[in-house]
């Protein structure tokens, strides 16, 4: 079982940058692929970024890639999206997720069968 909680969302000028931390709960988080989703209202849920369980590999979404880069630490059981150059269309609740799979990230649709979510943290960019 792994708990997942968001933080560093916020409200920041296009151009801007924002950090967000989720923290994981459970002894075996550094088994765990983490990876990022977003919603914004009236949408589906898509991917962001993700992250192997070594950290040794990442994935990024074509919007993002360029500007948000995902890196983990898996002694402090978190994992990170560090958001620059953000644009009024990355506003969104984003939400933390965890998985075995690495490839379950990219290929399921909306994030479905990603096995645990965090409850989400909003970003807002101000054009």
């Amino acid at each position: 079982q792994v708990q997942l909680v968001e933080s560093g969302g916020g409200l920041v000028q296009a151009g801007g940058s924002l950090r967000l931390s989720c923290a994981a709960s459970g002894r075996t988080f550094g088994s765990y692929a983490m990876g990022w989703f977003r919603q914004a209202p009236g949408k589906e849920r898509e991917f962001v970024a993700a992250i192997s369980w070594t950290g040794g590999t990442t994935r990024y979404a074509d919007s993002v890639k360029g500007r948000f880069t995902i890196s983990r630490d898996n002694a402090k059981n978190t994992v990170y999206l560090q958001m620059n150059s953000l644009k009024p269309e990355d506003t969104s609740v984003y939400y933390c997720a965890a998985d075995l799979s690495l490839v379950v990230f990219t290929t399921a649709l909306s994030g479905k069968g990603v096995d645990y979510w965090g409850q989400g943290t909003q970003v807002t960019v101000s054009s």
